[in-house]
């Protein structure tokens, strides 16, 4: 807490966030003064906070009962000294902080998501491998919806008009919410999130926004706190921002692509080059773990019902575990580099996807390709968004969680607690999305049926 304590003292901090990612990446948690804080050392939060849904609902009893005590005790959360986070859009001068989550025991809680990430990562540093992701993140801007029943519609930028038409990598177009960047560019440096470039995407009003490539659980801190980052901004704007997989009918969705290499801890070196710069044995494994567990861990990549969206006939995403060097219409992409720098992107992950979840699945199912010794694909020169190569992957909510329920890989490395907990968490999201009628079926079904 030393090093934590003189933070917030030096930045004057006098109020602090303490924040846990629940299994949807919502931050969960309490708001302390700050003595209050330093005196505690943390926090204690109700073990249930990590069964909640996307509604703010929980699991069925069932469930409930069986992941949980039955007195519905607390867990403690520590925070994480290198997981702090001044917000510069509070009138208090207020810190986040990030909380690790425990037992009294001082066991890791199994439920936390960004627990499982860390697991994940030991595997790697018990093998003396290092992973380094870069992630990308698409989103909309659209004007504020105050009617979940209406379309979303695109902002009015600095010209008085709203985007038309598609503007893929237009500067104009993205110059369009300049003021609105200029205060996210601003924020997220004064947070010490590690963003670089800005493009505007294919979508109307759609961007994306990439990180520098570095240490995967402070990506995973990075990207959850970005999120809420760019949300504020646009607020400040009288803007909407949406990380919605498929927020927009006939428009492309919003991924999250996950660029991800591993390092040998002792010699620094890309364990997927070869000393003469050739792709290693361990480099085609990786991508063959890619494809064979994926499908496992889908519902970790695609998250909600709305998901699946990006993944209908025709969409932009690439619906397939195919793989190939510079091909964007694979779902698993090799881009042009260095041996040094050789890496995988995986274009699967959706926008909404938890980062901790979606760089953890992406991670373990490539290192279980390492150990497994799996084989890949042939490599794809053309277009492969009319093929499903390698093991399909599933189209539904319903089908993904039916296959990762049954997964020996799922129950082995994530673990029964966590495994059932999330599908717990997201078949309740799914009763709750069927409960609701669809402005296509009073459309369609009001007067014709």
């Amino acid at each position: 807490m030393k090093k934590l304590v003189s933070y917030l003292k030096e930045h004057k901090i006098t109020e602090v966030e303490c924040v846990v990612c629940d299994m949807t990446g919502i931050a969960r948690g309490k708001i302390a003064p700050v003595g209050k804080f330093i005196d505690e050392k943390g926090m204690r939060l109700p073990e249930s906070v990590l069964l909640q849904t996307v509604t703010g609902d929980y699991v069925d009893d069932e469930s409930y009962d069986a992941l949980l005590d039955e007195a519905d005790i607390d867990f403690v959360c520590v925070p994480d000294e290198n997981a702090v986070f001044k917000l510069p859009w509070t009138i208090e001068a207020t810190a986040q902080v990030i909380h690790d989550t425990y037992d009294k025991m001082g066991n890791p809680i199994e439920l936390s998501p960004r627990n499982l990430l860390k697991k994940v990562l030991k595997l790697y540093d018990d093998k003396g491998w290092k992973p380094v992701v870069a992630p990308e993140m698409e989103f909309y801007l659209t004007r504020i919806n105050e009617d979940p029943d209406q379309p979303l519609i695109p902002p009015v930028g600095r010209s008085g008009r709203q985007e038309s038409g598609r503007q893929s990598f237009s500067i104009d177009a993205a110059n369009e919410y300049d003021p609105l960047f200029e205060d996210m560019y601003d924020w997220c440096e004064e947070q010490g999130l590690d963003i670089d470039t800005l493009i505007h995407e294919e979508g109307t009003a759609q961007m994306e926004i990439n990180f520098s490539h570095g240490d995967a659980l402070s990506l995973a801190d990075q990207v959850f706190v970005f999120k809420r980052t760019l949300r504020e901004a646009a607020l400040k704007h009288n803007v909407c921002a949406t990380f919605m997989a498929k927020p927009v009918t006939n428009e492309p969705g919003s991924a999250m692509h996950l660029h991800q290499s591993i390092v040998d801890t002792k010699s620094g070196n890309n364990i997927f080059s070869n000393e003469d710069g050739t792709k290693s044995p361990l480099f085609y494994s990786y991508i063959g773990g890619l494809q064979k567990f994926i499908p496992e861990l889908l519902p970790l990549f695609a998250p909600n019902v709305n998901s699946f969206r990006r993944f209908l006939p025709g969409a932009s995403a690439p619906v397939n575990l195919e793989w190939g060097e510079e091909n964007r219409t694979c779902g698993l992409r090799i881009p042009e580099s260095s041996p040094q720098n050789l890496r995988i992107e995986n274009r699967i992950a959706g926008a909404d996807a938890n980062s901790y979840l979606s760089i953890a699945a992406s991670l373990l199912c490539g290192y279980m390709g390492m150990v497994d010794d799996v084989k890949p694909s042939t490599p794809v020169q053309g277009r492969a968004n009319e093929t499903r190569g390698g093991a399909a992957l599933p189209l539904t909510l319903e089908e993904a969680l039916a296959i990762m329920a049954e997964s020996s890989a799922c129950r082995e490395y994530l673990g029964d607690i966590f495994t059932n907990g999330y599908i717990a968490v997201k078949q309740a999201d799914l009763e709750n999305y069927r409960r609701v009628i669809s402005s296509w079926e009073r459309e369609f079904l009001l007067l014709t049926v």
